[in-house]
């Protein structure tokens, strides 16, 4: 079936079982197996749907890369450890990281690779990327298929925004989730439906009207990689767009061409999303037994692993390029741009270890 259809599958489908939860609408739209937009036609950068950090400058990828080495450093040295990155999108971060611990070749010696991604489209992109890099990938399905047997440096930049959440809303009678169904003409519309269980009131103040999200995939992945770091030691480092605190609001968006859509006009053609929420995450796995940091904005991160020094240095050697640069260094730093949306966290293990980028 072509993309097109997903839209009139899933009508058929929910007229025939009902209304879908949002988690389940947003899983369909991305990965169902014969529309689903990661499943079938992700396009990423200037001239696709959306753009990325990584693809913005390469100062970015570079950082994480050193960061990643120096994680290392203060895990002692090990002689294997693994770099794990979870969606990698085109593999330019991974490229930019693996250029940058070239300053480091004891470092990439005792690397093994490893990608999870669950787009065939963008598995087939990384292979031509990374395949003739010094440290050439593995690809395994999940977390859990990587061995426990060294330690784990795992890298997840706008992953958390591709596990989608489910939506109630507080009524003046009650609670109610917020569902996708089908109106009378058979198109897709928004609905809310009562509430059959399983639903944990927030800890948080929401009034009549407002709206919460809860993301049982976020908060399992949280889980899984505190397991992950607790087993073999190491750190894990989310960096996306979200709430560094608990509160209410609707933050699913579609992108298609850079501008927003109607996330219910063309499931499966546009970059279907929602927001982070770190604090349900860093408190899965702290109750799975790693150490979390705190959240700090994506411009404070990357000015602390040095990126104005880095930005000067890419001027004084290319000084046609400096507006350029400097550009790309205020759409990654700067509070109304990336800077503050975007955050970054780390989940660890030992307690002893301390992440670069988030020191006291």
């Amino acid at each position: 079936m072509s993309n097109g259809s997903l839209k009139a599958r899933l009508a058929r489908e929910i007229a025939l079982t009902g209304p879908m939860t949002m988690a389940d609408y947003v899983t369909r739209c991305l990965h169902d197996p014969s529309g689903g937009y990661y499943a079938t036609r992700p396009d990423l950068g200037e001239a696709g749907d959306f753009i990325t950090a990584p693809l913005i400058s390469q100062m970015f990828g570079e950082l994480i890369g050193l960061w990643a080495v120096e994680v290392w450093h203060r895990l002692g040295a090990p002689e294997r450890v693994r770099l794990v990155e979870i969606g990698p999108g085109d593999g330019t971060l991974m490229a930019d990281a693996l250029r940058a611990a070239r300053l480091a070749p004891d470092f990439l010696s005792a690397t093994e690779l490893i990608l999870i991604e669950p787009s065939r489209p963008l598995r087939e992109v990384q292979a031509r990327r990374l395949g003739e890099t010094d440290t050439p990938p593995r690809w395994v399905s999940s977390l859990e298929a990587i061995d426990r047997d060294a330690p784990v440096i795992l890298i997840a930049n706008e992953v958390l925004d591709c596990m989608p959440a489910r939506q109630f809303v507080r009524t003046e009678t009650g609670w109610t989730e917020r569902r996708v169904g089908v109106s009378d003409d058979g198109d897709l519309m928004f609905g809310l439906t009562a509430i059959s269980g399983g639903f944990v009131r927030p800890m948080f103040e929401v009034q009549p009207g407002e709206l919460i999200e809860v993301s049982e995939q976020q908060a399992a992945f949280g889980r899984d990689l505190a397991r992950l770091v607790a087993e073999t030691s190491g750190a894990a480092l989310l960096i996306d767009y979200g709430r560094d605190r608990p509160g209410p609001g609707d933050t699913l968006q579609a992108l298609r061409r850079h501008a927003r859509v109607d996330p219910l006009d063309t499931p499966g053609l546009a970059d279907v999303t929602q927001w982070a929420d770190f604090p349900a995450v860093l408190e899965a796995a702290v109750q799975a037994g790693a150490d979390v940091t705190g959240c700090v904005g994506q411009g404070e991160f990357l000015r602390r692993l040095g990126i104005d020094t880095r930005a000067e240095r890419l001027m004084s050697a290319r000084p046609d390029a400096a507006p350029a640069i400097r550009r790309q260094l205020d759409r990654l730093t700067a509070d109304d741009q990336m800077g503050a949306l975007f955050k970054a966290a780390a989940i660890f293990s030992p307690r002893s270890l301390d992440v670069p980028g988030f020191e006291p």
